[in-house]
């Protein structure tokens, strides 16, 4: 399970974007969490690994779509992390985002890619309100 916020860390903001579940709205969120996450001190490979995590958890949804899906990004900064919640309310079965995770397969690569990049990554799936995947990225001290 994923800790909660560290007590000592300043909330620094929350933004929150929904795109369309379509490969040519990916970029759109690359930009997003490039430009949240520039706001705390990370090198310029952390940023990079940041937009391919958040870009290949988008793609995992959308493989996963019927096509008129959206995917719900919601980017949580503190002074030490930026959380990123990935949700995905698919209206067929719930198994996108992170019910590969285990998966040995090429389809499970993604998930692999984002928990290398990632400090820490949870995902949940619920039959109801669809899937859920987070995923943090401290900042070194």
């Amino acid at each position: 399970m994923i800790d909660p916020l560290t007590p000592s860390a300043e909330h620094l903001g929350t933004v929150e974007l929904r795109i369309p579940a379509k490969a040519e709205w990916v970029a759109v969120a690359r930009l997003a969490v490039s430009a949240v996450a520039n706001r705390l001190p990370f090198t310029l490979e952390e940023l990079e690994d940041l937009k391919l995590a958040l870009a290949e958890a988008c793609t995992n949804c959308i493989a996963h779509t019927d096509g008129d899906d959206a995917i719900d990004i919601t980017f949580d900064t503190s002074t030490d992390e930026v959380r990123i919640t990935v949700r995905h309310h698919r209206r067929g079965k719930p198994e996108s985002l992170g019910a590969h995770l285990h998966d040995e397969r090429t389809e499970g690569l993604g998930i692999y890619i984002i928990q290398s990049l990632m400090d820490a990554v949870e995902y949940r799936v619920d039959a109801r309100t669809g899937t859920e995947l987070v995923m943090i990225k401290r900042v070194l001290s």
